[in-house]
């Protein structure tokens, strides 16, 4: 179990690297906020002017409801992969549990999404949708997806350390997943036949339930989040094992 100053370190950690990243920027934190705001008003024109859709209604909050998760998936991942290398010196010098790097990481990124979650609620009211009882399943849906990324973040940090063109990959695997997850689609529009491996997605599986709640004000289907439990903790577990198994090496690989 972690000491408490080791949980003392993990805030610190998150808080800097949020700092950090806005540190130079004129506009800071408001890049949170401008840039789903500008993919959806481009997609939403691809969508309804170029390439019209009239079966998909309220289609700006539909679309945020896909940016939002892919955004912070996106982000979190690929800042986890690079952050055991990019914190070399934290990792040689300082005695702490080396999980601690990635996951830190990976919950600076929540920060970000908190601010766009609370962007699209207010998109949703914005477009008279409303609150709903539903929007209680939220936080249990997006904690879900904060374990699916810090699993994959452990795992592919600690790759990155011996074979550095894992950021690469990952960054290709991003864009390959923007075509793969249902960010401008919708669920009823997938083959019957693909359906079972969107619902392993966490990612997409997300994407569903954030439109279950917000736009129909139902609950997510049961077995979404029974499957979106189960991946999201085993690729967890997959990523510690991984990342431990791998660490003890790291010092000659930095």
């Amino acid at each position: 179990m972690w000491r408490g100053d080791y949980w003392f370190l993990l805030q610190n950690l998150v808080l800097k690297d949020f700092k950090v990243r806005y540190r130079n920027m004129s506009l800071g934190v408001f890049w949170s906020l401008l840039n789903p705001l500008l993919m959806m008003g481009v997609l939403t024109f691809v969508w309804t002017r170029i390439v019209p859709n009239h079966h998909i209604k309220n289609f700006p909050v539909f679309l945020l409801c896909g940016l939002v998760p892919y955004s912070f998936f996106n982000i979190a991942w690929v800042t986890g992969t690079t952050s055991v290398v990019e914190n070399s010196a934290l990792v040689k010098r300082v005695p702490v549990p080396r999980e601690i790097v990635p996951i830190s990481t990976v919950l600076s990124s929540c920060l970000h999404l908190v601010i766009q979650i609370l962007l699209l609620l207010l998109m949703t009211l914005g477009f008279g949708l409303g609150v709903n009882i539903h929007w209680l399943w939220l936080p249990l849906v997006l904690a879900l997806e904060v374990v699916f990324v810090c699993g994959l973040a452990l795992l592919t940090s600690a790759v990155n350390v011996y074979v550095r063109d894992t950021r690469y990959v990952v960054e290709s695997a991003m864009l390959i997943l923007f075509w793969l997850v249902p960010i401008f689609y919708s669920f009823e529009s997938i083959p019957k036949r693909f359906v079972f491996i969107y619902e392993l997605n966490p990612v997409a599986a997300l994407i569903f339930s954030l439109r279950e709640i917000l736009l129909r004000a139902s609950a997510p289907h049961a077995s979404t989040i029974l499957k979106l439990v189960v991946v999201s903790f085993a690729v967890f577990a997959l990523g510690w094992v991984a990342f431990r198994k791998l660490k003890g090496s790291f010092y000659e690989h930095i």
